[in-house]
């Protein structure tokens, strides 16, 4: 049965750049790990956890948004406001 997807040791970005270097599966395991922490701290530190995560994100986004599609931005925006959310929330 053929695999379909993204391979685990392809790039994130395509090019000779700093991202293109970097294994997604340990992009994962960072989002990850941030994203437990954040919420499992809870109060400032938690958000401030969340807030890199979310500034990350940002960078991201940022340096993909001109070769992802319009519903791919809206996705990816909407991630961003969700884990801001998330932040603000842990924060309370």
């Amino acid at each position: 049965m053929a695999r379909r997807g993204r391979s685990l040791k392809a790039p994130l970005l395509p090019g000779s750049g700093p991202l293109s270097k970097v294994p997604p599966a340990a992009v994962f395991l960072l989002v990850l790990a941030l994203f437990i922490a954040g919420v499992v701290v809870r109060g400032p530190i938690g958000a401030a956890l969340l807030g890199v995560l979310a500034l990350l994100v940002l960078g991201l986004l940022g340096a993909t948004w001109r070769v992802l599609s319009a519903a791919d931005r809206v996705l990816r925006v909407v991630v961003l406001l969700v884990l801001i959310g998330v932040a603000v929330s842990v924060l309370r």
